[in-house]
């Protein structure tokens, strides 16, 4: 059945060369529907230029080229910009490293069809796992998100998934360019913004797997910037500006 939306697949890179013709040709395969932009941060592997050619090959593939690799949240704000300028009315978020199944994309677009605002990839409902992780790191993604959805009332088992979609409606009215953080962080905020201006947030059980090929770029400064930048959003909010 056609959808009544028109979709755009935003897949921010960096050093991807070894995953991204497999993980174009996936989405594809998922949703011959949908448009797709890469936004690549100057990855000196030739990562932009295969997906250049996977371009010509598939249809439907942009590559939006940036200088110099400047944080997840900064290639979404482009990639989110890119495709509202052009009249596309769904974005999604996605992973170039194939831990997000590109399978799931018609899902996450149904959601979205079934009313919702937000659409997210969980982690944590029902159906949902993370089966290849450590237990130490699956304990810290657990206690990191119910953090930032205790003290700051999300409402989401999963605010720091990357695996979702927009629509483009939702990202004008939460002011999304004046967002600010990157990393995990970034997915919390922008969580966070839909929840204040009382969108609809669904979740969709995924299964997230483990990078196969390359480098994760995962670090300890990401993890200390989500939670320092979460606990000072909740200050911020409930306590500071109910004070004045």
């Amino acid at each position: 059945m056609p959808r009544s939306t028109r979709p755009l697949v935003v897949i921010p890179t960096y050093q991807e060369a070894e995953n991204i013709g497999v993980v174009l040709e996936q989405v594809r395969a998922a949703a011959p529907e949908v448009s797709v932009l890469v936004v690549d941060d100057g990855s000196p592997d030739g990562t932009a230029d295969l997906a250049e050619s996977a371009g010509v090959a598939l249809g439907q593939i942009s590559v939006l080229r940036r200088p110099h690799k400047s944080g997840l949240g900064g290639a979404y704000r482009a990639g989110f910009e890119w495709g509202i300028e052009r009249g596309y009315d769904v974005l999604v978020e996605m992973d170039a490293d194939l831990s997000h199944n590109p399978a799931d994309v018609p899902r996450l677009l149904d959601a979205v069809d079934n009313g919702a605002s937000l659409a997210v990839g969980s982690r944590y409902v029902s159906g949902g796992g993370t089966p290849h992780w450590p237990l130490r790191r699956r304990l810290l993604s657990r206690w990191g998100n119910r953090y930032a959805g205790m003290v700051l009332g999300l409402g989401v088992r999963d605010a720091t998934a990357g695996f979702r979609a927009y629509r483009a409606e939702l990202l004008r009215a939460i002011e999304y360019q004046t967002t600010s953080a990157d990393g995990y962080a970034f997915q919390v905020e922008m969580a966070y913004r839909v929840r204040r201006v009382g969108g609809l947030i669904t979740e969709v059980p995924i299964i997230f797997s483990d990078r196969v090929r390359g480098t994760s770029k995962m670090s300890s400064r990401i993890v200390a910037e989500a939670m320092f930048l979460v606990t000072w959003w909740a200050l911020r909010d409930r306590v500071f500006r109910r004070g004045r």
